[in-house]
């Protein structure tokens, strides 16, 4: 009696099933100045005015915005399925010499014009 005693506490438990971690709630990355990625062209109008330049290649559409101090590009492209509306995809601005500019300064003054 004593040997199946010993035999049963040497005996190993049900193994259990390990935890899958949870995901992250994903949540709205907050619109920050100047962060254009995203957005149709209609709320880039709306939020920067009339574009002084519009470009139409295949499915993409290229807006341009000009500033005093500065250019902005916006390029805008369907997404992936080929459905549905344009969104930016990518961001250029630059000064009017050509020389690369921050982004989120032209986006103020693009805002401020």
């Amino acid at each position: 009696m004593i040997a199946s005693l010993f035999v049963a506490g040497c005996a190993t438990a049900p193994e259990q099933p390990t935890p899958q971690p949870q995901p992250t709630p994903v949540t709205a990355k907050p619109q920050i100045r100047g962060d254009l990625l995203g957005l149709t062209a209609a709320e880039l109008v709306q939020r920067l005015g009339t574009p002084a330049l519009q470009i139409r290649e295949g499915t993409s559409l290229k807006l341009q915005f000009r500033a005093s101090s500065c250019i902005l590009d916006a390029y805008l492209y369907p997404p992936p399925s080929g459905a549905g509306v344009q969104r930016v995809a990518h961001v250029d601005a630059r000064l009017r010499s050509g020389a690369d500019v921050d982004q989120r300064s032209c986006v103020a003054a693009l805002e401020g014009a």
